[in-house]
């Protein structure tokens, strides 16, 4: 896998499915009468595309420069990337399977830093962390996520599947500030969405050096980059779709493709002779929560 070059600006046809999706290379395996659902994405494996994720929300330029320049040091990925996954994981499992009453003090929670983070006067990007659109496309980003890993897991899913997947996915924007009413309505309707967010996908120097840093994993420290550095790089390449490579800078060949789909075909055969206590994090995450918010500790 090598650095390629970053396309030059400028007219570019209507984007596709292909363009802006990872390629899902199998159906889906029949594993039971039940229709699949949001909760079962909450998979360890699942959590092996958390890099690419963020690396995908910083395309959109409010999210890019939001981040990068974003005073709220606690939460900086590059200075406490544990703690921010713990938070990350924590407001996930709350969105998909918390209570309205653990949503609300999730949503407070994450607006105490939210205030935090806007532009400041004369700034290139104006941004703001309470922007309902903004929001809209980091939980966009998400369902992606988690919609791409359970199928590299499982196979890819028919229209029925897909359906009864999304149908709860809205509570990933609107445990913040996103309407329910601009979250789309039908999977179809994500599809329209996504395509026509991916057109505003751009990404200036300094969010690209952020994002190498992030894919290299210069947050964390050297003997875990030793150990998992090139694997954890592979898996978020992977994980990014083939519009996102080309604005990130990252090449992706048909041999890397092949690897990523065989890894996930074995990883997809291991996973199924797994119990689920072993494999889900959706169960250990939100007790978590519900121990914090019991012992009124701070979720963020």
């Amino acid at each position: 896998m090598s650095v390629a070059k970053t396309p030059e600006p400028g007219s570019a046809p209507p984007l596709t499915l292909e363009q802006t999706r990872i390629n899902i290379p199998s159906v889906h395996r029949v594993g039971g009468k039940r229709l699949p659902q949001l909760p079962d994405a909450l998979d360890f494996w699942g959590l092996s595309n958390a890099p690419a994720n963020v690396a995908m929300q910083m395309a959109w330029p409010e999210v890019g420069r939001g981040v990068v320049e974003s005073t709220v040091e606690s939460g900086a990925l590059m200075k406490h990337p544990w703690k921010r996954l713990r938070t990350t994981a924590s407001y996930l499992a709350v969105a998909i399977l918390g209570t309205d009453e653990e949503k609300q003090a999730m949503r407070a929670a994450v607006n105490v830093a939210h205030r935090q983070v806007r532009s400041q006067p004369g700034a290139k990007v104006k941004y703001n962390a309470f922007d309902r659109n903004t929001q809209l496309w980091v939980a966009a980003c998400l369902y992606v996520g988690f919609e791409d890993s359970y199928q590299m897991l499982h196979g890819r899913m028919n229209s029925e599947q897909a359906e009864a997947f999304y149908s709860t996915a809205s509570a990933l924007g609107t445990t913040l500030q996103v309407h329910p009413d601009m979250w789309p309505k039908t999977r179809a309707d994500f599809d329209a969405y996504w395509l026509d967010a991916c057109r505003r996908v751009s990404i200036d120097e300094q969010v690209r050096q952020y994002v190498d840093d992030l894919l290299h994993l210069r947050m964390i420290h050297w003997y875990l980059r030793l150990f998992f550095g090139g694997l954890l790089r592979f898996l978020t390449a992977g994980f990014l779709a083939p519009h996102m490579r080309e604005h990130m800078g990252v090449a992706w060949t048909a041999a890397d493709q092949r690897r990523f789909e065989h890894l996930f075909q074995f990883v997809g055969f291991v996973n199924r002779f797994l119990p689920k206590f072993l494999r889900s994090v959706g169960g250990p995450q939100i007790g978590y929560v519900r121990h914090r918010i019991r012992k009124h500790q701070p979720l963020v």
